[in-house]
């Protein structure tokens, strides 16, 4: 009988916050993929469908393809145990025996779930959505402590993201296909895959030597960029000049400048010159001309990230810049060491240190922290969606315009 895999979110989510205000925890960009598709990789199994927040969900864009089996228990008809999987949970010793086994139960690290095998008579009692992970505990299933990694704060999606790339990418079958000029440079094409429909432009470069490259269908490397391994260029992604190394870059992106050990969660633009480092960027933020982050204490020290009015030690001395979907920096910004800029925010007064944290539809003008008017922020973000070619429906205006009124104190805190 045929297994069913479901990745779902917890409450977790919102430790990884401003990335997880319109993006779900398991389609986080991560690796050579996301958190879900790396999941159903290891499971070896297909992914069914992914359970989270009816915001998020609807307001995603950068979502891995799913059966979508029904929501909840699956639909009418529908056979088979579930293998349900935290997406915050990475892959690890605990998941082949809960795939290969045929004994229902719930895998557990401390008070949280990593994983469940439910089976079939009891999925009907199973939520959607949101109330999925909280209804794994009500089942009455034997439950087994594990051991788990998780993926439980934003700077530990770029921390770790080199090893997961090179984990994804080991065993990875070279290729060089699609347009690529003749004075393009190759150097280690055994640890490099280029997918039909790319385009390799002029003098540009893919260097594998320090780990493997991948770039995916629809492509574009522009004349001059260099591209260091490990790294993966995600689908019709334009790199137009400039050195990515050592990073993620998610769909429909469009880079230039230093670039360096970073995640993108996908359509973000970054066109002119400026170094991001050790930086994770969420779906459709546009960093102007020049924006640069600080990724290292002037003393080496290890970053403090500072969210809520409350301060994280993240344990790492390279950490730059969280930044949430939608939000935008003009030209000249300059992003401090560990700065969250959340969603809708905009940044601007190019030549002075945007604060360590400016909320969700924050107004920074280089001076002073106001509130970002929402009609002037929705507008922006239909235009820049429209320019990749994507609609902004009823359900992303309604989820930017609930998290505007849930992130309201976040504001008033901040501008004390």
């Amino acid at each position: 009988m045929t297994s069913h895999l479901v990745v779902f979110e917890d409450s977790g989510w919102s430790d990884l916050r401003p990335l997880t205000d319109l993006v779900p925890v398991p389609a986080l960009a991560f690796g050579a993929s996301c958190l879900a598709s790396r999941i159903a990789a290891a499971a070896g199994l297909p992914l069914g469908r992914i359970e989270a927040r009816a915001d998020a969900m609807a307001a995603c864009r950068s979502m891995p393809p799913v059966l979508g089996v029904g929501g909840g228990g699956g639909a009418a008809g529908d056979t088979g145990d579930l293998i349900a999987v935290n997406g915050a949970a990475l892959p690890g010793a605990w998941l082949a025996p809960l795939v290969a086994s045929d004994e229902p139960g719930v895998l557990r690290e401390g008070g949280r779930i990593v994983a469940a095998r439910v089976p079939a008579g009891r999925r009907a009692a199973l939520g959607a959505g949101a109330a999925f992970a909280d209804s794994l505990a009500t089942l009455g299933l034997t439950e087994r402590a594990v051991e788990a990694r998780w993926i439980d704060r934003p700077w530990q999606l770029m921390g770790m993201n080199v090893e997961a790339i090179e984990s994804d990418l080991r065993g990875l079958a070279p290729a060089l296909r699609g347009d690529l000029h003749a004075s393009a440079v190759v150097l280690e094409p055994s640890r490099v895959c280029v997918e039909p429909g790319v385009r390799i432009d002029p003098l540009a470069c893919l260097d594998a030597r320090e780990g493997p490259i991948l770039v995916r269908r629809g492509a574009r490397i522009g004349t001059g960029t260099v591209v260091v391994g490990p790294c993966v260029v995600g689908e019709d992604t334009q790199l137009l000049g400039g050195v990515i190394t050592h990073s993620t870059i998610g769909r429909q992106c469009r880079i230039a400048g230093e670039v360096e050990a970073c995640v993108w969660q996908g359509f973000g633009n970054k066109r002119h010159h400026g170094f991001v480092g050790h930086s994770v960027i969420g779906e459709w933020v546009n960093l102007g001309a020049l924006t640069t982050t600080s990724d290292l204490k002037n003393n080496y020290g290890v970053v403090r990230v500072t969210f809520d009015g409350r301060e994280h030690d993240t344990g790492s001395a390279k950490v730059g810049a969280m930044i949430g979907a939608h939000a935008k920096t003009g030209i000249g910004s300059l992003l401090p060491t560990g700065g969250v800029i959340g969603t809708g925010a905009n940044v601007f007064g190019g030549g002075r240190f945007a604060p360590k944290w400016v909320p969700s539809f924050g107004w920074w003008d280089g001076e002073t922290l106001a509130e970002h008017r929402l009609d002037a922020m929705t507008a922006t973000a239909t235009t820049a969606m429209s320019r990749r070619g994507e609609l902004a429906s009823a359900a992303d205006r309604e989820a930017l315009e609930r998290l505007f009124e849930a992130t309201r104190g976040e504001r008033v805190n901040a501008a004390r």
